[in-house]
């Protein structure tokens, strides 16, 4: 991608950020014939971390008319998950097969930086305008209307002007900064250290190739994501205090990753490879996701741990449904309340259930085991998700309230992220298989009594 690009002065779209959220955005919307810039303050390819992606993804890049594509870059194929630890250290796998008949069961592991750029790409050849290292300075406002930016690229400073901005910016969102959106979450004051490793072998995984693993302990759980066929990502959650102050992070690391013996097992001569990293409290909401002239989508808004693979996932998520209120409010003015609204709630719902998913596995001594059991599953033997719901759940099932675990999670109070909103019920990828599966279970003759 060639980020020499000319700079715009006024466009129908503005998107800050060029991670998955804000080129998933971008594509959609200069495929539907709008003008898009993306500003994007790093220069592409640069590291991220969340690394491991969800099945229906593959449904959003094949909207995009990017699937095949991105299979093309020889991405770790992921066809299911693996929890240990936990209450008796026992192991489990979700296969995504699991969720039943047509469904995406198969999804990738990428090295973010790849697949970012990736995406990128996309999105400058669908015709949105990508402009690397453009630092956004300030939202420009008439009234209380965001309707521009003002920006540095290239050593010189740059206004642009459009009806909406959609900041996609993560942790460094310009408009949860300015308007001062953002909030902790206090209840997960964890902090996460991580470090890619070199030399993967898989006939020393002794589980399923391509898998992720998740292992749980007393004090927090570790990940294990195979981002290429000869590279793992590893990382360690745990509680901020266990890292305070502490000299040296690496030892605390490597103690965490060797209590989950199956992914020691898996890192059998592997070496790693640049510095260890840690993020600290990076756990946030915001309840405000939309306003005058601006939509927030994926992490600008709000972040949960990574531990179910989610936050790619929402991002793209998002951003394809802001794309899609944004088109539309472009075209009809007169419905941005209502279109905005819907966003907003079909924001929260998505991030409610997501993070009330990884209370109940916090609460259940990081163990989805334990939370399964907790919720009067019957969970035997090493498949956890041969119960539809489980598998649907973990492949990101948040919008469908036929999910009898939904009804568990959302009966905790104590689990509430947001304040009270009215809930967009509606999957957006398996709808109409969900009524089909409705009208079949109808036709059903009742039980004799």
């Amino acid at each position: 991608m060639n980020s020499a690009q000319t700079p715009l002065e006024q466009v129908d779209v503005i998107v800050i950020g060029a991670g998955p959220a804000g080129t998933t955005a971008a594509t959609k919307l200069a495929q539907s014939g709008r003008s898009v810039l993306v500003l994007e303050r790093r220069s592409l390819p640069r590291f991220h971390i969340g690394e491991s992606l969800l099945p229906p993804i593959s449904a959003i890049l094949e909207e995009l008319g990017a699937y095949e594509r991105v299979l093309e870059q020889g991405y770790v194929l992921k066809h299911g998950a693996e929890f240990s630890g936990g209450r008796k250290g026992r192991f489990g796998r979700i296969p995504f097969a699991g969720q039943g008949p047509g469904r995406h069961h198969v999804t990738f592991q990428v090295e973010r930086a790849h697949f970012d750029k990736t995406m990128a790409d996309v999105a400058q050849e669908n015709g949105a305008t990508v402009l690397q290292e453009a630092t956004v300075h300030e939202l420009l406002r008439d009234g209380d209307r965001v309707v521009g930016v003002r920006y540095e690229y290239g050593g010189k400073s740059y206004t642009a002007h459009a009806p909406y901005v959609i900041d996609a910016g993560g942790r460094a969102s310009k408009v949860a900064h300015t308007f001062g959106l953002r909030r902790s979450i206090d209840s997960l004051r964890m902090v996460a250290a991580y470090q890619h490793f070199k030399g993967l072998d898989e006939q020393y995984n002794p589980g399923v190739e391509g898998d992720l693993q998740i292992g749980g302990h007393a004090d927090g759980w570790v990940w294990a994501i195979p981002i290429w066929s000869d590279t793992i990502s590893v990382g360690a959650v745990m509680p901020r205090d266990l890292l305070h102050g502490v000299a040296d992070r690496e030892a605390v690391f490597r103690d965490h990753v060797s209590r989950i013996s199956r992914i020691t097992q898996r890192l059998t001569g592997t070496e790693p490879i640049g510095e260890l990293k840690v993020e600290t409290d990076y756990c946030y909401y915001s309840d405000t996701i939309t306003g005058d002239g601006w939509f927030m989508v994926g992490d600008s808004a709000t972040f949960f741990d990574p531990i179910f693979s989610g936050g790619v996932f929402l991002a793209m998520c998002t951003g394809l449904k802001a794309a899609e209120a944004v088109d539309a409010i472009l075209s009809e003015p007169e419905r941005a309340d209502e279109l905005q609204l819907a966003y907003s709630n079909f924001y929260k719902t998505g991030y409610d259930v997501y993070g009330r998913l990884i209370y109940a596995y916090y609460e259940a001594g990081y163990s989805l085991r334990g939370f399964l059991t907790d919720a009067g599953f019957d969970i035997s033997g090493d498949q956890l998700g041969s119960n539809k719901w489980v598998a649907r759940l973990v492949s990101g099932d948040f919008w469908n309230p036929r999910n009898v675990l939904l009804g568990h999670l959302r009966a905790q109070s104590k689990w509430d992220t947001f304040a009270p909103f009215e809930p967009y019920w509606g999957c957006p990828f398996y709808e109409e298989l969900n009524v089909a599966e409705d009208e079949e279970a109808a036709k059903e003759p009742a039980p004799v009594a």
